[in-house]
């Protein structure tokens, strides 16, 4: 029994409360078939090597960074803003769940250099554990994903190839662990916007082999960091990328300081900050050309959304696993309410959504890099965290709006998903740039031709041939209104080839076709004149759900 008085109308067994068990306290490894099918493909041989560091990551990311979530989220980061005689000493104070979440992270870290060696060693390809490690990471804390995924690679890469020596080991001494260890941030955004570079206002002057920074810069995420990437713009115009770090070389303090910790919606384990500069020491990311290092950074800035997107996956499958444990364990009308239709189809159309979803994501991490891939399954994948969230407080009803039940914190958070790294808007535009200037489409459609099995989605790829030859040919400002559109329907096709592509793998008995059948049928058919009475989104629930959710 539990820690609770048993009050004199408790004695139904409706009230015993030990049936609702959610999705913490599980392993997340175990209980999930479709992230076991996922790695089965992908790491072939090493898989039996693999799967004990999958299993131990599944039953940590369930039971102890699940935990710390939920009280970081109601203790967030503070801001020591003065020490005791006054100084301003700007420092970022994380709470303890906080730091013991990411101390067993690092333990288990799967992005670090010395496991991806070991995973080559063994047979198993690293990109697809750093992809598992951060699925998993997100279902329990999208917040604490993005407090140790947040640039590290941009810092690093940039470093790498521009600053000083001196500087360089620096930072590499900084990510010894890996670009996932939380010692990143980026200063992009200002009050003026973060999408319009034109608009910009901090500045960069040189000073020997190093720049002074001045400006102030409106959202940095993870201001807890030692090593920020900063855009400013240069004497001749021209916006570059900057590091910075807290101190300089001479090992004093730096032109940097917060001014206050953003009070945020959601994701509150990450610290966000408004951050001023004062002719902060800073070294370039970049060369002398013109616009120089933007478009190394806007590559960089694509792998950054592919991590985004698994957030919005990472929610996704949280609020479904909540969904299916809570529809289990509640009764209404003399029944579970998994067994009601209405839930049934529900549920099943979340299982498609969210498995249609993780194809996409693990294909822009693990598969081919497509130049077109990032900004459409960033598209798809933020909003489903967002109305996946939504769904699973419908089915909680009134205690999915209680801050008591996980899932009121997954829809805070899940809201940030399509801000961060860009929103609808500026993927479509990315998606017009992609076509326009590297003709991206050519490939993107081939690959699909490669995946597709089905006469549908063939016919359907040739009508999104069809689409962006009659989309290129419209006036300008009436081809830039439709791009929302022609990308959703890119994003549609593309995850049906995928999902048809899963079900030619033959690791689940047939039951990926089923998946890829019911999305073709909701995303690419022609509904007619019925408008999908007709459509049996349920008819398969039990094959769906138990090839979905191991509880």
């Amino acid at each position: 029994m539990g820690r609770y008085l048993i009050e004199p109308f408790d004695r139904s067994d409706r009230y015993a409360t030990e049936r609702y068990q959610g999705a913490a306290g599980r392993n997340w490894w175990t209980c999930d078939p479709t992230l076991r099918l996922l790695m089965r493909r992908h790491l072939g041989e090493g898989f039996a090597w693999a799967e004990p560091h999958l299993d131990r990551l599944g039953a940590l990311t369930g039971g102890l960074v699940a935990e710390c979530a939920e009280e970081t989220d109601r203790n967030p980061p503070r801001l020591e803003k003065y020490d005791k005689w006054g100084r301003d000493v700007s420092e970022v104070v994380m709470p303890p769940s906080f730091h013991a979440a990411r101390q067993a992270l690092m333990e288990d870290n799967f992005t670090s250099p010395s496991f991806a060696a070991e995973a080559r060693a063994q047979g198993a390809n690293p990109a697809a554990l750093a992809a598992a490690w951060t699925y998993l990471l997100d279902q329990a804390d999208i917040g604490m994903g993005c407090a140790l995924g947040t640039g590290g690679d941009m810092v690093v890469s940039l470093a790498e190839k521009h600053a000083p020596p001196d500087v360089r080991d620096r930072v590499r001494e900084i990510f010894a662990n890996g670009y996932y260890s939380g010692e990143a941030a980026q200063m992009f955004t200002e009050r003026t916007g973060g999408s319009d570079l034109a608009a910009l206002e901090a500045t960069a002057v040189p000073a020997g082999d190093a720049w002074l920074l001045t400006g102030f810069k409106w959202f940095a995420s993870n201001a807890n960091g030692s090593a920020f990437v900063v855009l400013a713009r240069r004497p001749d115009g021209n916006v570059a990328p900057f590091l910075v770090l807290w101190e300089r070389r001479d090992g004093s303090r730096n032109g940097l300081r917060i001014r206050r910790l953003k009070d945020k919606l959601g994701t509150r384990s990450v610290a966000s900050a408004e951050v001023e500069l004062t002719d902060a020491e800073a070294f370039p990311l970049s060369g002398e050309g013109t616009g120089s290092g933007l478009g190394t950074m806007m590559k960089l800035t694509n792998a950054s959304r592919l991590g985004v997107s698994m957030m919005g996956v990472g929610v996704a499958r949280r609020a479904l696993v909540e969904s299916i444990c809570y529809a289990r364990a509640r009764e209404a009308f003399g029944r579970p309410l998994i067994d009601q239709p209405l839930m049934r189809r529900k549920l099943s159309e979340l299982i498609v959504e969210v498995e249609a979803a993780q194809a996409l994501v693990f294909d822009g991490l693990v598969g081919p890099r497509l130049r077109l891939a990032p900004a459409l399954i960033k598209l798809r994948a933020a909003r489903l965290g967002v109305t996946a969230a939504s769904d699973a407080i419908e089915v909680h009803g009134g205690n999915g709006y209680i801050e008591q039940w996980p899932v009121a914190r997954l829809l805070r958070d899940a809201q940030v998903n399509p801000i961060w790294e860009g929103g609808d808007n500026i993927l479509c535009l990315d998606v017009r740039r992609a076509m326009v200037k590297e003709q991206a489409h050519v490939p993107f459609l081939d690959r699909l031709r490669d995946l597709a099995t089905s006469d549908l989605v063939h016919v359907r790829i040739d009508d999104l041939a069809k689409a962006v030859s009659a989309w290129a040919a419209l006036e300008p400002a009436v081809a830039e209104e439709r791009l929302y559109p022609l990308a959703q329907f890119m994003a549609d096709v593309y995850a049906a080839a995928l999902l048809e592509d899963q079900a030619t793998w033959g690791l689940d008995d047939g039951r990926k076709a089923l998946v890829a059948r019911l999305y073709v049928e909701t995303h690419l058919v022609d509904h007619g004149p019925l408008r999908g009475i007709d459509a049996p989104a349920a008819d398969h629930f039990e094959d769906l759900l138990t090839g979905a959710v191991t509880l």
